[in-house]
């Protein structure tokens, strides 16, 4: 263990909402945002904005504050001041400084396509279809200046992993047994910490002791999970919900059509025929109707929110 903390649950009731200003906000962000506002709020927690904007070259102008607009239109808020992840990189870098030193984390120099050329498995990934990594660095530098020295290259930096998986209970999806899929990037080589330590540097410091968020992240869980471990913290409870996709069952794209939020308000589609028609899928209202996220707090209930994923059409706002 890197250190101690103190047990999550003994703190007061946290959660977050974490949208990424490398795109638009669409109504599939709309939904987990509402379903995580709704969970904090109807038990009296305390709910953080964070936006996550470290993911550098993606970040699109104007889009910081265009996240917050359309929270603010569709009548979700938090408390306290809005955290910019960006502002915490000397924060992340000093984590991972004690996680190197500690002989956790370790340099690499290894290109994308050796890795795939090596991994036993190259075909399987998680998360951002990352091939699973073989440990060819591991152990063969002595530091990051001596790996850069010796081969040319920036470094990433990936945490060791010593198990195949981690078995965790999901507040919506169960008992889950979450593969590692080997030692992953936390650094990468641009210098910028990977979204498995920002996230779990930033939630752990803000005490969030609950993240609800989209099942594509499901994949993540254990990663965060162990680097929970490696710094002495009990993680948060999870909780993770089905995706809106579109009538083709993929999840929501341009090829869907413009469902961005930002089309809606254009386009004079009032915030709670929007809030309306994500209640109805999720099996809360009856179809038309039209409310406010606060008319929902009564209604919420995780255990009648259907299992599969959100169909999403313009028809739901008719």
């Amino acid at each position: 263990m890197v250190g101690a903390s103190e047990g999550l649950r003994s703190r007061p009731l946290i959660g977050r909402l974490a949208p990424s200003p490398t795109g638009v906000l669409h109504l599939g962000n709309a939904r987990s945002f509402l379903l995580a506002w709704l969970s904090i709020r109807s038990q009296g927690g305390q709910l953080w904005l964070r936006i996550e904007d470290i993911d550098g070259p993606r970040v699109r102008s104007g889009a910081i504050e265009s996240s917050i607009e359309d929270l603010q239109w569709l009548g979700l808020d938090w408390d306290g001041e809005v955290q910019i992840q960006s502002d915490r990189l000397p924060r992340h870098q000093q984590v991972l400084d004690t996680l190197i030193e500690a002989g956790l984390a370790y340099p690499c120099v290894c290109t994308r396509s050796e890795v795939e050329e090596a991994a036993t498995a190259p075909h399987e990934s998680i998360g951002v279809d990352a091939p699973v990594y073989p440990g060819s660095c591991r152990g063969r530098w002595s530091s990051e200046e001596q790996a850069t020295e010796e081969t040319g290259r920036d470094c990433a930096i990936r945490l060791a992993v010593s198990e195949d998986a981690i078995a965790f209970e999901d507040r919506f999806a169960g008992r889950c047994e979450g593969r590692l899929h080997g030692d992953f990037v936390i650094r990468k080589r641009d210098g910028t910490p990977a979204y498995q330590l920002a996230v779990v540097v930033d939630d752990l410091d803000s005490g969030v002791t609950e993240v609800l968020r989209a099942d594509d992240l499901l994949p993540s869980t254990p990663r965060q999970m162990l680097i929970y471990r490696h710094l002495g913290a009990e993680s948060p409870d999870f909780t993770h919900v089905p995706l809106v996709v579109g009538p083709d069952h993929r999840r929501l794209a341009k090829r869907h059509g413009d469902t961005s939020l930002a089309r809606y308000r254009r386009e004079g589609i009032s915030p709670e025929a929007i809030i309306g028609a994500l209640a109805h899928g999720s099996g809360w209202v009856e179809e038309g109707t039209r409310c406010r996220p606060e008319d929902l707090l009564a209604r919420f209930d995780l255990s009648s929110l259907p299992t599969e994923p959100m169909i999403w059409s313009d028809e739901r706002l008719q």
